[in-house]
């Protein structure tokens, strides 16, 4: 009986679902506290959005070959998603900090300086956005780990 499931895309949020669940003891070895918001939080090592295209393009290499437009689409796309993890979901998260930094420094300000208005902001802006080259390749490598296995694990 053929199973109803595209086998890529369980591949993906495999790579995805595992990467998210790694977070969590990873954080609790660098900080000694359980963090559970971490399953679905964005930022830290390892990138889920990593693993989840590394693992569909290394499932798609070995099973159509590198020569396949299937394989050229999902490292293109992987490539932009890691990309923009890296780069602009960083800066934007840097911005974030620097944001909230500022609206923290206006409250003291006005607590001060009276003439000074402000209202501070109810919630803070997310900060933990994007990644740093190495959770990305940590992404990265799981990723490539998940595919090969998954499409180990279809051969038998």
């Amino acid at each position: 009986m053929k199973s109803m499931l595209n086998r890529g895309l369980t591949t993906a949020l495999i790579g995805i679902g595992t990467a998210q669940l790694l977070k969590i003891p990873l954080h609790y070895a660098e900080t000694g506290t359980w963090d559970w918001k971490k399953i679905v939080g964005t930022g830290d090592m390892p990138s889920s959005h990593s693993s989840g295209v590394t693992s569909l393009t290394t499932y798609v290499a070995l099973k159509k070959g590198v020569p396949s437009i299937d394989f050229g689409i999902t490292s293109i796309f992987g490539l932009i998603v890691m990309y923009d993890a890296m780069g602009i979901r960083w800066q934007t998260g840097q911005i974030a900090m620097a944001v909230n930094d500022m609206d923290e420094q206006l409250a003291k300000l006005s607590t001060d300086h009276p003439e000074v208005k402000h209202r501070k902001r109810e919630k803070e802006l997310q900060e933990m956005l994007g990644h740093l080259p190495i959770e990305v390749a940590g992404g990265a490598i799981l990723g490539v780990a998940i595919g090969a296995i998954s499409y180990l694990l279809e051969r038998k």
